[in-house]
């Protein structure tokens, strides 16, 4: 049922309820359960975190699974994890690769005839945001104007947020705004590129996203908290409570938002994982579990630019921290993390839950959170919003 909280109702955030398990060597990590405890003072309602590296594996978390209620995130909870769902997606397309039956060179448009798609576009240019296709979720340019796409915020998105939408209608309503730049010439995050890497796989196998996802992915790690939900609205159980602030009659409105049908961003960002399995996924692909070495050097190697890769963030750390391997995700007051060592050998996955609103108003809280955590785990480095 939807939950809806008025201005009094509404509890502060910050009411911390903590716990970390010990690791494999028995050792509690204090500085862990206190770096998730500063990130919750931030402003989240909660926050689930696991680190496995040379001391074991620490799982803990701190906040509530609910505003003002008692009961803490879980440590093994679902939640949506944003555009984490890219690096899944370009996995899928690079096993393709690896099996013969698509080229990264390719032009999509051999593969998707039916959108009118610039020859120029190839498949690495989705999967590395080089395509210039516009952004259907809306684009912001440098000179500060924005261009928008799909209702995604605001109550007429509360309003909405059961709605059910095509991956074609995403791509048409893409296509059908001027293109951010020629293909090749430049980098722009758009989730365009990866709803039509969805619609490539499927063409091209002749079988559903999902099912691919199961046979490639899913399955031969044994990732049984993971879900591609297509217009599914629920979270599975157990589960942190994502929110949505907006304002009516000059009167903030807080809705539980946790079911939603998340086909509105389709294969750009609609999957479920928990904290383990983004941990399994991770720290098997970049230890090489997934890909060829050939593949997994292409997907990790970053656009001067931007620092990604394909389907990932290559992103150097601090002066001790080395590089590290990471995609976040956000979407409507979930967030997933997800960071990992070249080798695979040391991981940070972690969820945060909140309550989202149209300002993005904790983004800076977010840059401080992610920053945070990271140091702790990897030793500093700059890191990238959640998408």
């Amino acid at each position: 049922m939807t939950n809806d909280l008025n201005d009094q109702d509404r509890l502060p955030l910050a009411t911390t309820a903590a716990t970390g398990a010990p690791d494999a060597a028995g050792q509690e990590r204090p500085e862990l359960q206190k770096a998730i405890e500063e990130v919750v003072d931030l402003g989240f309602v909660g926050v689930q975190m696991r680190v496995h590296d040379e001391r074991g594996t620490w799982v803990g978390s701190a906040g509530a699974a609910e505003p003002g209620k008692a009961a803490k995130p879980p440590t093994d909870g679902r939640f949506r994890i944003g555009s984490n769902t890219k690096t899944f997606v370009a996995t899928v397309v690079l096993r393709l690769v690896a099996e013969g039956g698509i080229g990264l060179d390719d032009p999509v448009a051999d593969h998707l005839p039916g959108f009118g798609l610039d020859r120029r576009i190839t498949v690495r240019m989705l999967l590395q945001h080089t395509s210039g296709i516009f952004n259907f979720t809306g684009e912001y340019y440098e000179d500060g104007t924005y261009a928008p796409g799909i209702t995604w915020a605001g109550r007429e998105w509360v309003d909405h947020r059961f709605a059910t939408y095509r991956p074609q209608e995403l791509v048409e309503l893409a296509l059908s705004k001027p293109a951010r730049f020629e293909p090749g010439a430049g980098w722009s995050y758009s989730n365009t590129n990866y709803v039509l890497a969805g619609l490539l796989i499927e063409k091209v196998t002749g079988r559903s996203l999902a099912e691919e996802m199961r046979r490639l992915i899913l399955e031969p790690l044994g990732l049984s908290g993971t879900v591609v939900p297509g217009t599914e609205t629920e979270v599975p159980e157990p589960h942190a409570h994502a929110y949505y602030r907006y304002e009516e009659d000059g009167r903030e409105k807080t809705v539980d938002v946790t079911r939603q049908n998340p086909s509105w961003i389709s294969s750009g960002g609609d999957m479920i994982s928990t904290t383990q399995d983004l941990h399994t996924f991770i720290s098997a692909l970049v230890g090489g579990g997934l890909l060829p070495a050939p593949l997994l050097a292409e997907m990790c190697g970053p656009h001067p630019e931007s620092g990604y890769g394909l389907g990932v963030f290559v992103q150097e750390a601090g002066p001790d921290g080395g590089t590290v391997i990471t995609h976040n995700g956000g979407i409507a007051g979930h967030a997933g993390l997800m960071y990992c060592s070249p080798d695979g050998g040391r991981t940070l996955t972690a969820s945060l839950n909140y309550v989202d609103d149209a300002d993005m108003s904790l983004a800076e809280a977010f840059q401080k959170a992610t920053r945070r955590l990271v140091e702790e785990v990897f030793g500093g480095m700059g890191t990238e919003p959640a998408r």
